[in-house]
């Protein structure tokens, strides 16, 4: 066992030494270029009296060219940048697969070292292989709930601006402005896309793309509806902002009748792990068998999948859409 716990944080050792060597320190030295030469620029629109301003559509600089190359002429490729997107997270699609990657293989050794299941393993490996893109969806959702709860604010920024008598670009500037991420970061996005000559039309659907929310396609079909045929736009924006709150109003209280379900689904899935804890102290002998013996080994696997079917079951139960 020795043996086998020290050749497992050798592998770990080799794995993290070589993604710090060719992922980390590059994309590092790249970004120090990349500062440096915009430090440069300012520097030299500065001495000409203008300030520079400049919209970087590109994704973010990766360490892994080629990779990001080759993901990138596929529907897997474009799907996953379209999820890194949406997540907000400054990252590649290289980047992804490698973590991926070292995921995969450092999970599946320490299953087969601690189980000495091959058919373990290569389950191990297959959930390591999904973990990070499980991790970007993850923070995707959080960062649209966070849309959701500031859009109102937004809705109603833009609203008094209209009533101002600012233009509808302008006042998407002022929302930009004023408003944090991730609200503030797409209507940016929106902004600087229909200021450097995309068509405001274009620039409305591409954030109803990065942003595939119901709110927000009301919001895009509104504008360019009232563009078309004219009406007092600030009024329909008050009235979306209204339709939004209330629709959150009925979540809350959604949320509140299914909070027993939600709470029998967390019981469930943390009471066998709590009662393993438990015998470990009451009775090790009897969970160290559990532990050596095959068919023990075999039942802890077949719970495991158990309780995340029933969890995962549970969860699509109480989710209601409103």
């Amino acid at each position: 066992m020795l043996l086998a716990i020290l050749v497992f944080f050798a592998v770990s050792g080799g794995v993290v030494a070589a993604y710090y060597a060719f992922v980390h320190r590059p994309e590092h030295k790249t970004e120090r270029e990349f500062e440096q030469r915009i430090k440069d620029l300012s520097t030299f629109a500065s001495e000409d009296g203008e300030a520079p301003s400049v919209v970087l559509s590109q994704a973010a600089s990766s360490a892994l060219p080629v990779v990001d190359r080759l993901v990138g002429g596929t529907g897997a490729g474009s799907w996953l940048a379209n999820l890194i997107e949406q997540s907000g997270v400054a990252i590649t699609p290289g980047r992804v697969i490698t973590m991926s990657l070292v995921v995969s293989v450092v999970l599946g050794l320490l299953t087969l070292i601690f189980f000495h299941k091959f058919l373990a393993a290569i389950a191990a490996a297959l959930v390591g292989l999904v973990l990070p893109v499980a991790w970007l969806k993850i923070k995707r959702s959080k960062r649209m709930r966070r849309f959701e709860e500031q859009f109102p604010e937004g809705l109603d920024l833009l609203s008094r601006a209209i009533r101002a008598g600012h233009a509808f670009q302008s006042a998407m500037g002022m929302v930009a402005d004023e408003l944090p991420a991730p609200v503030g970061v797409e209507f940016k996005k929106s902004f600087e896309q229909q200021n450097f000559g995309l068509p405001l039309n274009e620039a409305l659907n591409a954030m109803a793309v990065r942003m595939p929310l119901m709110d927000v396609k009301f919001f895009v079909t509104a504008v360019q509806i009232q563009r078309e045929t004219g009406g007092n736009l600030a009024e329909i924006l008050d009235n979306l902002a209204h339709v939004v709150r209330e629709r959150f109003k009925i979540l809350r209280q959604v949320r509140v009748h299914t909070a027993h379900g939600r709470f029998t689904g967390y019981v469930l899935l943390g009471l066998p792990a709590a009662l393993a804890v438990a015998l470990m102290f009451i009775s090790p002998e009897h969970m160290k068998t559990l532990f050596t013996n095959k068919m023990g080994q075999t039942m802890i696997m077949g719970a495991v999948v158990s309780q995340t079917i029933g969890f995962l079951w549970i969860k699509q139960i109480v989710k209601i859409e409103v």
